[in-house]
């Protein structure tokens, strides 16, 4: 083991006696140096994306909700709940009540959803700087509002002086009797006016939404004592895990602890693959420049011929001899790997500190976001060393078996 790497750190740092080999040697460092460096720096702003959409999409998703298993509503006047309210580990507890709607305003109507929340936790999911324009209220003096999402704004055309005029919402009653008939279809139909106070900036997957009290969206949907969820934030974010842990125990089968990726599981489904697919073609990519080292090791035992000679006039066998070009496409990955992925993390360091790489235009962040994951550079460094391994096995057999055996005692 030791020999075979001596040698082959002697042939990787000496002069060869072509100067071509030298050459191509430092371009199959340099190759797997480059690889090593790109996925770093893909990887590395591929996360710093990932987390900037997520954290579009949880801007209203809570730490963690509570739904049922079946149905769409459910009781949450029992033991269970009050204790889970007091609960240290929890900053905000809301009941939550959801449906789809018809939204109308003027001649102009829109599907959207009602979400009625309690006007205590609405502080802890928006704030101003979150409202295009307006005011974040869903009820004052025993007056109720509503804010609704960009969509429904721009699909209903309200400008913000207009605000004083209210918006209609429609639902059909829950208690429709399919038996008898009714000459007047909107007395089968729900119907609540109510005046929008704010307009939420955009935000992916809640555009549609028209915010409003509890007590409004028990109103319009007939719901008295039932709710569609409840949405938790905690004090400690960190602690999503064991907490989501806990409570499932405390809540048993019939409902379900979601976590943020479990509310939006389309979405931490589509970033992540894409993530993966990005990783796999950079790293296909990585390996055509990882071949590199097949033509060096094959330069490289041509200009070791003589040395050769004499390894094989001292005893040594051919397996010795192959594990000593073996070693040096190793010793090739392992520099190039090493010094990518420094630069590579030097490079994602730089960006986030200093934000390099801008954007250019208008757009949600001035500088391209960056995030290290650590565990991505082992996974990098692991993937290059294992390609290197096996493409260094394969150009170390090969080139002994053609230059060594035939040409072993040639002059």
């Amino acid at each position: 083991m030791k020999l075979p790497l001596f040698f082959a750190g002697r042939y990787l740092f000496s002069k060869k006696s072509v100067n071509a080999i030298n050459i191509i040697s430092s371009i199959s460092v340099i190759g797997v140096l480059v690889s090593s460096a790109a996925l770093v720096i893909v990887l590395s702003f591929y996360n710093g994306m990932e987390q900037f959409i997520l954290s579009q999409y949880s801007v209203f998703s809570p730490d963690l909700r509570i739904d049922p298993e079946a149905g769409k509503v459910f009781d949450a006047n029992g033991e269970t709940f009050k204790k889970i309210r007091k609960d240290q580990a929890i900053k905000s507890y809301s009941e939550i009540l959801e449906d789809r709607i018809l939204v109308q305003y003027g001649n102009q109507q829109f599907v959207g959803r009602i979400k009625g929340i309690e006007q205590e936790s609405l502080h802890t999911q928006i704030t101003e700087d979150m409202l295009l324009f307006g005011d974040y209220k869903v009820q004052a003096d025993s007056v109720n509002y509503a804010i609704i999402g960009a969509q429904v704004q721009a699909n209903l055309q309200i400008s913000y002086k207009e605000f004083d005029n209210s918006i209609a919402l429609y639902i059909p009653k829950k208690t429709i009797n399919p038996q008898r008939s009714n000459l007047n279809p909107m007395d089968e139909i729900n119907v609540r006016r109510i005046n929008p106070t704010g307009v939420l900036k955009f935000q992916p997957g809640f555009d549609d939404l028209v915010i409003t009290s509890l007590d409004f969206a028990k109103d319009l949907l007939s719901e008295p004592s039932k709710i569609s969820a409840v949405e938790l934030y905690l004090e400690d974010p960190n602690a999503v895990n064991q907490v989501q842990r806990r409570l499932q125990k405390e809540l048993g089968e019939d409902f379900i602890v979601k976590d943020r990726q479990q509310q939006n599981p389309t979405l931490y489904k589509t970033v992540s693959s894409e993530k993966w697919i990005v990783f796999f073609i950079v790293t296909i990519i990585g390996v055509i420049a990882i071949f590199n080292i097949i033509g060096s090791l094959t330069m490289l035992v041509i200009d070791k011929k003589k040395d050769i000679q004499i390894l094989k006039s001292f005893g040594a066998d051919a397996n010795l001899i192959q594990r000593i070009f073996f070693f040096e496409g190793v010793l090739i990955a392992l520099l190039g790997s090493v010094i990518g992925i420094g630069i590579g993390i030097t490079f994602c360091l730089l960006q986030m500190q200093y934000g390099i790489v801008r954007t250019g235009g208008q757009t949600l962040f001035d500088a391209y976001p960056v995030e290290v994951r650590y565990m991505d550079f082992v996974l990098i460094f692991f993937t290059v060393m294992l390609t290197s391994v096996i493409i260094s096995y394969a150009a170390s057999k090969v080139s002994i078996k053609k230059f060594g055996s035939v040409n072993i005692h040639e002059e």
